[in-house]
């Protein structure tokens, strides 16, 4: 393993972690005064600033992408609706190269409908259907770009309305079926948040190996966990093995950025966002 005892050049920052208190360019600004080397952005904060904007902050500040978030949500009920998805991945895809990001993290979506509250059937096998189809064009397009795809599994909770992938072993099998040839187009997205609790999981990262370990992100799991999406915990202030899991992963070859990715609306984006960020730092050094 890396020793990050001493610094934090493999540390990233997922920005949903300061979204609350900052824009995508403020957020930009304060981790590169800070010495983080690498962010991962969602696509409604770029779009918030401007992608074109964004391009020339991370150019500037010489900041590097660990990832974009997020394509995916491939279900659909019509072939409208498929369509109109994989068009909006095709976007992804483009926005993603336009910044130079690393992958584009795939949330592959499951019940169409049941985002919002009003699931318009109930057929899982069908929504998994929809993702190993719709993964499968945006990777036709993807190689095209040079843009890789990383498939990221989502807990158990989440399937029914954000991910019916839960399983790194299952988002596994989708890109041996999808990319056989292991071309390092396809990948996972490995998320301790979300795969910490699998049985499998040592041995399912093994199978990854160097070319599918695309993307790590670490916070951790409190006990309790009061809400299922915006509860995450700081690392070190739960009960995920981060040390052990990061281990695995580097052992099976992967060598990129910690990305720390925390949801937490009741503690962490109620905080200024450069204790946050300091934070980061203290425990990426400390508890990964």
């Amino acid at each position: 393993m890396r020793d990050f005892s001493s610094d934090h050049r493999w540390l990233s920052i997922n920005t949903a972690t300061v979204r609350a208190q900052w824009t995508l360019d403020r957020i930009v600004e304060e981790c590169a005064r800070r010495g983080i080397r690498a962010i991962s952005p969602w696509r409604d904060q770029v779009a918030a600033v401007g992608l074109q904007r964004i391009a020339t902050l991370v150019r500037d500040t010489g900041m590097e992408l660990s990832g974009y978030c997020r394509g995916g949500m491939f279900p659909a009920s019509t072939a409208e609706g498929r369509r109109l998805a994989l068009d909006d991945n095709r976007r992804a895809v483009d926005d993603a190269k336009t910044l130079d990001a690393a992958c584009l993290v795939l949330v592959v979506g499951a019940l169409p409908g049941a985002l919002q509250g009003v699931p318009e059937h109930k057929d899982l096998f069908a929504a998994r259907r929809d993702v190993h189809d719709g993964i499968a064009a945006t990777l036709e397009y993807a190689r095209t770009v040079g843009m890789p795809l990383a498939i990221e599994p989502l807990h158990p909770m989440y399937a029914a309305d954000r991910a019916c992938v839960n399983t790194l072993e299952q988002a596994l099998d989708l890109c041996d079926a999808i990319d056989p040839e292991r071309s390092g187009a396809l990948g996972v997205a490995v998320d301790a948040y979300h795969v910490w609790w699998d049985p499998k999981l040592e041995a399912q990262i093994r199978r990854a190996g160097r070319e599918r370990l695309l993307a790590f992100h670490v916070c951790d799991w409190l006990v309790p966990t009061r809400d299922l999406l915006n509860d995450r915990g700081m690392m070190g202030d739960g009960v995920i093995d981060l040390p052990q899991l990061r281990g695995w992963v580097e052992d099976s070859g992967f060598d990129g950025y910690s990305e720390v990715e925390i949801f937490s609306a009741e503690n962490w984006w109620k905080r200024d966002g450069g204790e946050v960020l300091d934070t980061c730092i203290e425990r990426h050094r400390t508890a990964v």
